[in-house]
C-alpha cells in the first residue's frame, strides 16, 4: 500500500535516467510509494530532449528496437507494459554506412545484409557470415530464454525463475558461452577482415568497447532481434523524451512522483542503512527520508561522492572508485531547411574513418541521426533536425582543464567538432546553404547537463574479465541501477538494472505475480 500524500515515501530514487525511471515505475507498480529526484529540469538522463526555435532535439539513444510489438524481448517494453504504457512507433528497415570500403545501405535482417556482402565481398564471404549466424542461433535462443526481468538481486536471483528454471538448465552450455566476451566467438568462426570489422563496429555501438571486451550476451540479444524474420528498427514518435515521458506517466499512474530541479548532495546513512537523502543547497538543503531505502541511478563514481566516507567500507570504495570509464562524446545538432537531397538521406548513417586505427580511436567513428525523417513533428514544416555524435571516443584529457564558454574552450570545440563537417560534406555538400542553426556539445557539456563523471559514456567493465557488478551495495537498503551495474550499457540493460533494483524491495511472490500478468517466463 502506497504511503499517504505528505508522508515519507517507501523509496527514493536518485536520477531519472531510464534506469531510475524503470526502477521507480516497477516499484510503484508493486504498490510502493516512490519519489524520483532529478537534478535537471527534465527527466530522461541521457535520453532527454530539448527544444530550440521550434526544433526538437534529443541527446541520447538513437537506435531502438522491440518497442512496437508484444510480446517483446526488450525489457524496456516489458516495464512500460507493466505500468500500462505503450509507445507509438514508426518501423524502418535500413541504415547507411560510410566506410573505408565505400558507402553502403544496409538492411536490417539476415537476407538484406547477405546481399550487401555478395556485392561487396563475394558469395564466399556471404556464406561465411550465414554460417556464423547459424552458430549464433542457439546462443540467441538461449539469450531469449533467460528472463532477466525475473531475476532478483544477489546470488540467489535465479531462484525466482520458477518453471523457467528447467528450460535454463537445458540451455546451460549456451548460457555459459554468453558469460564471456563476444570476440572469442567471432574470431573462432570468422576469417574475412570486413566481417571482423563489422562485428567490431556493432560491438562498439552497443557497449563503447571492442568485441574482445563486449558481453556475448548483449550481442546475442542484438543478433536475435536484428536477424530474425521481418526484423526492423523502431523509432518512438517524439523520440527518447517520449520514452521517458511514458515511464513517468506509468509511474505516476501507480502513485509514484517525479521531482525535477532537485540535485542530491548526500545519501543519508544511519546504522549502516540508507535512510534518505539531503538535497543540495541550491534546492534548499532539504532532508528527505525514505521508509524502505534508496536507489541510485547516478554513476558508480558519482554515487560514491554522495556517500559519507565513514559509512563506506574501504574495499568497496576502492573498487567503485577504480571503475574504468569509457571515453566521452562530441555532439552536433543541426536545424536544416528541407530539400530533395536532404530528404533522401536515411534515418541513420555511421561513418568509420580507418579500420587500422582501431574502432575506438578518437574521432574515428561518427553516428548521424535524422529522426525527423520519420517523425515530422520534430521540426517545423519543410525542415529537418539532425543529431550527430562520436560514440565513446572523445578523450576527457583534452577538456578536463578547460572552462565552458572560455575562448580556449570555444576554439577547441570548433576544431574537434570539425569532424562532423567533414563527414556530412560527403552526404550533403550544400548543407551549409540549408543551415538554420548549429549547436555543438563536448564532454564538458555532457558532464554539466547529465552530472556524469568525466562526461563518460559509462563504465567500461571488460566482459573478458567478468560481468558488470551487481546493483547491491554493502550499505543496507541502498541499491544501484543504470549503466554502471549488471547488465551494463545500453537501453535494455539499464531497464533491467532498474527493475532489478526495485525488486530488491518487493517479495519474490509479488514479482512472480507480475511476470504471470505479463505472460513472461518465470511467473
Amino acid at each position: 500500500m502506497a504511503a499517504p500524500p505528505g508522508s515519507d515515501p517507501d523509496l527514493i530514487v536518485i536520477g531519472s535516467g531510464l534506469g531510475g525511471l524503470c526502477a521507480g515505475a516497477i516499484a510503484a507498480r508493486h504498490g510502493l510509494s516512490v519519489l524520483v529526484l532529478e537534478a535537471h529540469q527534465v527527466p530522461g538522463g541521457a535520453a532527454h530532449g530539448f527544444t530550440r526555435r521550434g526544433f526538437q532535439f534529443e541527446s541520447g539513444p538513437s537506435l531502438w528496437s522491440g518497442l512496437g510489438r508484444w510480446p517483446s524481448p526488450n525489457p524496456l517494453t516489458q516495464v512500460l507494459r507493466a505500468v500500462g504504457e505503450t509507445l507509438p512507433v514508426v518501423p524502418y528497415h535500413h541504415w547507411d554506412l560510410l566506410l573505408p570500403e565505400g558507402r553502403l545501405r544496409v538492411g536490417v535482417g539476415m537476407e538484406p545484409f547477405q546481399e550487401v556482402l555478395r556485392q561487396l565481398r563475394g558469395e564466399a564471404v556471404a556464406l561465411e557470415w550465414r554460417r556464423f549466424l547459424l552458430v549464433l542461433e542457439p546462443l540467441c535462443r538461449a539469450s531469449r530464454s533467460l528472463p532477466l526481468l525475473a531475476l532478483r538481486p544477489g546470488l540467489g536471483g535465479a531462484l525466482s525463475l520458477g518453471g523457467a528454471g528447467l528450460e535454463l538448465l537445458a540451455r546451460a552450455p549456451q548460457l555459459a558461452a554468453l558469460g564471456g566476451a563476444f570476440g572469442q566467438i567471432a574470431r573462432r568462426h570468422l576469417q574475412d577482415p570486413f566481417l571482423l570489422h563489422w562485428v567490431e563496429l556493432l560491438c562498439f555501438l552497443i557497449s563503447g568497447l571492442g568485441m574482445d571486451h563486449t558481453s556475448a550476451a548483449a550481442m546475442a540479444t542484438l543478433f536475435g532481434e536484428w536477424f530474425e524474420p521481418e526484423a526492423c528498427l523502431d523509432y518512438p514518435l517524439g523520440g527518447s523524451p517520449a520514452v521517458a515521458a511514458a515511464l513517468v506517466r506509468g509511474m505516476e499512474r501507480h502513485g509514484g512522483r517525479l521531482r525535477t530541479g532537485a540535485p542530491v548532495e548526500r545519501i543519508l546513512v544511519e546504522g549502516g542503512r540508507a535512510v534518505g537523502v539531503r538535497l543540495a543547497a541550491q534546492a534548499g538543503g532539504e532532508v528527505l527520508r525514505a521508509r524502505r531505502g534508496v536507489i541510485s541511478n547516478a554513476s558508480p563514481w558519482d554515487t560514491l561522492a554522495l556517500l559519507p566516507p565513514e559509512a563506506v567500507p574501504r574495499r568497496w570504495r576502492d573498487r567503485q572508485g577504480a571503475t574504468p570509464a569509457c571515453a566521452s562524446f562530441l555532439h552536433w545538432h543541426l536545424a536544416l531547411r528541407s530539400g530533395p537531397e536532404l530528404d533522401d538521406l536515411p534515418v541513420h548513417t555511421v561513418w568509420v574513418g580507418d579500420w587500422q586505427r582501431g574502432i575506438g580511436a578518437e574521432r574515428n567513428m561518427v553516428v548521424l541521426s535524422m529522426p525527423s525523417r520519420l517523425d515530422p513533428s520534430l521540426a517545423p514544416a519543410d525542415h529537418q533536425v539532425l543529431h550527430g555524435y562520436t560514440p565513446a571516443n572523445e578523450p576527457w584529457a583534452l577538456w578536463q582543464d578547460l572552462e565552458r564558454g572560455s575562448p580556449a574552450y570555444e576554439s577547441l570545440k570548433q576544431e574537434r567538432c570539425g569532424v562532423f563537417h567533414t563527414v556530412f560534406d560527403q552526404l550533403l555538400p550544400d548543407w551549409r546553404e540549408r543551415l538554420v542553426f548549429e549547436l555543438q556539445g563536448t564532454p564538458l557539456s555532457h558532464r554539466h547537463w547529465l552530472r556524469v563523471h568525466q562526461g563518460s559514456y559509462g563504465p567500461a567493465w571488460p566482459a573478458d574479465r567478468g560481468p558488470f557488478p551487481g546493483g547491491s551495495t554493502p550499505i543496507d537498503n541502498l541499491m544501484l541501477c543504470g549503466a554502471g551495474v549488471f547488465p551494463g550499457i545500453g537501453v535494455p540493460p539499464v531497464a533491467i538494472s532498474g527493475a532489478q533494483a526495485a525488486h530488491r524491495f518487493v517479495a519474490a511472490s509479488a514479482q512472480r505475480r507480475l511476470l504471470r500478468e505479463l505472460d513472461l517466463p518465470g511467473g
